[in-house]
């Protein structure tokens, strides 16, 4: 049972490189069975399909995005800085070998015919913007926004930073939203 565990971890591990830097259309099956270093049946006794290894690869990315930024804000307990961490964190990202957003980068690709894709991706995204939503509300803010359109916005302000973070491989949009909430949360 243990080698089980170790060999669909390998296929995960290859699949979500692979996946990640050359594209989910552009990783075949045997690539990743070479890469693995597997036989084909241990793949699908793992992943009876490509699509079922594609979904797994969005949960790891999931997982590993939360458990990152909750190691990021460990010890803070302000929701006014945690809201400064999230933007911290998405900068933090932006290393050399950082190529996108996996969640948007899936959906350019495949599109959103796969309903089951859609909704971990949606899901994903929403889970960010509720966890924002949450923050906004413990602020104590008496602005001119309302705290869940602020919130909203926020996050789509990261979200757009991020992508031009990726296309100019530089920070400056997402300095530039962390200097605008800095002074609408202040």
């Amino acid at each position: 049972m243990k080698e089980k565990v170790k060999v669909r971890d390998r296929i995960l591990n290859v699949a979500t490189d692979l996946f990640y830097h050359q594209g989910f259309n552009q990783t075949g099956i045997n690539q990743i069975i070479a890469e693995a270093d597997i036989a084909i049946g241990s793949l699908y006794n793992h992943f009876p399909s490509k699509n079922d290894l594609l979904l797994a690869y969005l949960r790891k990315q999931e997982e590993e995005w939360f458990e990152g930024l909750e190691k990021f804000t460990q010890g803070i307990s302000h929701p006014r800085e945690k809201i400064l961490k999230f933007i911290d964190y998405r900068i933090a990202q932006q290393q050399p070998d950082f190529y996108g957003c996996p969640f948007i980068k899936i959906i350019a690709e495949i599109g959103t015919q796969d309903q089951q894709v859609q909704q971990l991706v949606e899901g994903h995204k929403n889970r960010q913007r509720m966890l924002l939503q949450g923050l906004f509300q413990q602020l104590d803010y008496d602005g001119p926004v309302d705290k869940k359109l602020l919130a909203d916005n926020f996050f789509l302000m990261v979200e757009g930073a991020t992508v031009n973070a990726t296309i100019s491989r530089n920070i400056k949009a997402l300095e530039g939203v962390k200097k605008f909430i800095r002074k609408m949360i202040s």
